[in-house]
């Protein structure tokens, strides 16, 4: 069937040919890695985590390796593409010399990367000097230009898509700053010269170069000797330029990863003002819970996704209907068909653009308005010109008046109101902390807000109140335990990292399974100090006294009614959870067949979180079981 006459029942954001899918598959990246097999490459060293002495060459690949695992997970549909170039050995569409693409079979140079791909990548090193092989292909007397040729051969590369859809990048590794060194004269200034027309060439086309260097032991890498020229960095820019920041492998890992999560524009969308004015906005999602990606099924054979098709029977018949179902509603004896065109119209009440409605004072906007995270927009002038100059204005004045605007916003299925909130830009002596722009807030219907109910447990007896000793004690604590410099980005999600990490060693037929660490357990060693052992035992003996029982909830021996509930509730589900054999259902495939309460039984039994669709807990249960 060409329409499915359900499609209209779905949200915009389901539908692949929606708009919001649209702009999500414009943000994808294509990224070319070209990597210097120079013999310098292999003769530089450089201590690693463990002290151990690693080429740059090592480098290069171990960050590639860990960068391709990293997108897998992030950015699925991204495509990437790798070539090394002052290679003995050819491999290319161009059949030019001194380049090498490294590829699989039954994947295209520009694809997506694959379990296989990144298998054979990671002993890349075991057989390079055999299969591959390094060499100078940059020598005085020859007209080889192995540089030019990788980045022809990148260019062509990324021919794939346009620069409208898609983001196109090419990295370069290298420890060589300048590439001409060992040529003179004409030859030289020649091969500069083309070299870095045919990098300008690629920049013209939409693709930008970033040059990842790898310094020396005790020689920094000069940037301005060619490269400056290459990636187009002159003034502050080059001054601000630093080459590889540490000579730690994790140091680069953590260069390449700041520079595969770009910011990525999540939905273009329009703000109407008034009177026929409207100006252009990107979106840009902030900070969102990560959960699990969702479940894929997979052909046994081909390993591919597959595709759920559905075709509709006629009941009289048998035949297969070749058009659409029609609907119909009843009407004064009289059945009215609607055709999906109708349908959809009649359904839609938003076109998913903003439409602004006025402006109420910043004191009108109260914090539990915010249900989710909010979602922030900067103009843009690539459709409509004039767009950033009127956001400026419109910007400015709702700072210097202390407003905010309500608009109109949502998909078809769900619209609702929305609060921008201006942010003026701030700049400290390092540079910008926040750039200026609009928060857009989803503020909640009706039925989302609910009045507080107070409960007074005495009306006799007044409020407890904590005498200065308490105060004095829990101050005390406080200071001894404080965490310096926190941050909700020093720790990770060890149930994420568990799920990840499973998934890892299925994809590549790992034998280990790499160890977690748990870093939002408590620090029991830091908590047995004597300082804060003190501090915790003079506080408790302030707060409750010398007689306190810590086998009972209130304090008085008596466990509360909430607690013997969860205890009652825990003791069912284990009950209940013995009479299955989980891990055979889980070796099986059989968890999918279970109800979303049986499956609650072994989460609570085993003291695991049971929100989540039922995917989600079947996930959990897998990573719990360690499958």
């Amino acid at each position: 069937m060409e329409l499915d006459p359900d499609d209209i029942f779905k949200d915009d954001e389901d539908d692949p040919d929606s708009e919001f899918y649209q702009q999500r598959e414009s943000s994808k990246e294509f990224m070319v890695y070209l990597v210097d097999a120079s013999p310098k490459m292999f003769s530089s060293t450089c201590p690693s985590e463990d002290g151990k002495e690693e080429t740059h060459f090592h480098i290069a690949i171990s960050c590639i390796a860990q960068s391709l695992k990293t997108q897998i997970i992030n950015r699925s549909y991204d495509e990437v593409a790798i070539c090394f170039f002052n290679t003995r050995e050819k491999k290319n569409l161009q059949d030019l010399n001194g380049a090498f693409v490294f590829n699989v079979a039954e994947r295209e140079y520009l694809d997506r990367p694959t379990a296989r791909l990144i298998k054979d990548f990671d002993c890349i090193e075991e057989s390079f000097t055999k299969d591959i092989g390094s060499q100078y292909s940059i020598v005085s007397g020859s007209r080889e230009n192995s540089l030019y040729n990788a980045l022809w051969i990148a260019q062509a590369l990324l021919r794939k898509g346009s620069a409208k859809t898609a983001d196109k990048r090419i990295l370069l590794f290298t420890n060589e700053d300048d590439p001409f060194g060992s040529i003179k004269g004409v030859a030289k200034a020649d091969m500069t010269r083309t070299t870095l027309q045919r990098a300008k060439d690629a920049q013209d086309l939409g693709i930008s170069i970033e040059l990842l260097p790898l310094s020396q032991p005790d020689e920094e890498f000069n940037v301005s000797l060619f490269y400056s020229d290459l990636i187009g960095l002159e003034g502050d820019e080059l001054a601000q330029f630093m080459p590889s920041a540490g000579q730690k492998l994790q140091d680069m890992k953590d260069q390449l990863r700041k520079r595969m999560f770009t910011k990525r524009i999540v939905r273009r969308i329009t703000l109407s003002i008034a009177n026929g004015l409207s100006i252009e906005l990107n979106t840009y999602a902030l900070i969102r819970p990560t959960l699990p990606g969702a479940i894929t099924w997979l052909d046994s054979v081909t390993n591919r996704p597959l595709k759920t098709e559905r075709s509709f029977i006629c009941a009289d018949t048998g035949a297969l209907m070749q058009e659409p179902a029609k609907r119909y509603q009843p009407y004064k004896n009289d059945n009215i068909m609607l055709s999906v065109e109708e349908l959809s119209e009649i359904k839609r009440v938003s076109t998913g653009h903003l439409h602004l409605l006025g402006f109420k004072p910043l004191s009108c906007l109260k914090d539990y308005h915010n249900l989710r995270p909010s979602t922030f927009i900067f103009p843009s002038d690539k459709e409509v010109i004039g767009s950033t100059c009127i956001f400026i204005a419109l910007l400015r004045s709702m700072v210097n008046l202390k407003r905010f605007a309500v608009a109109f916003y949502g998909s078809s299925s769900r619209p609702q109101l929305v609060a921008l909130v201006a942010q003026d830009e701030i700049i400290s002596a390092g540079g910008q902390v926040e750039p200026p722009g609009m928060h857009m807030i989803y503020l909640p219907y009706s039925d989302d807000v609910r009045h507080v109910e107070e409960i007074h447990s005495d009306t006799n007896a007044g409020a407890p109140r904590a005498t200065d000793e308490q105060i004095k004690k829990a101050a005390a604590l406080i200071k001894r335990i404080d965490l310096k410099d926190f941050s909700v980005f020093q720790f990770a999600n060890p149930g994420l990292q568990r799920h990840y990490a499973v998934l890892q060693a299925l994809a590549l037929d790992e034998d280990d399974m790499p160890e977690i660490n748990d870093e939002t357990l408590p620090d029991e060693e830091g908590m047995a100090r004597p300082g804060v052992v003190k501090a915790v035992g003079e506080f408790k003996l302030s707060v409750y006294g010398e007689n306190y029982d810590e086998e009972s909830d209130t304090g008085n021996g008596k466990a509360s009614d909430a607690s013997k509930k969860r205890k009652t509730a825990a003791e069912n589900a284990a009950k209940e959870s013995a009479n299955y054999n989980w891990p055979d259902l889980a070796d099986n495939g059989q968890l999918k067949d279970l109800t979303v309460t049986e499956l609650k039984y072994y989460l609570t039994a085993h003291n695991l979180p049971v929100t989540g669709k039922k995917e989600v807990l079947i996930s959990r249960i897998l990573t719990h079981l360690g499958k």
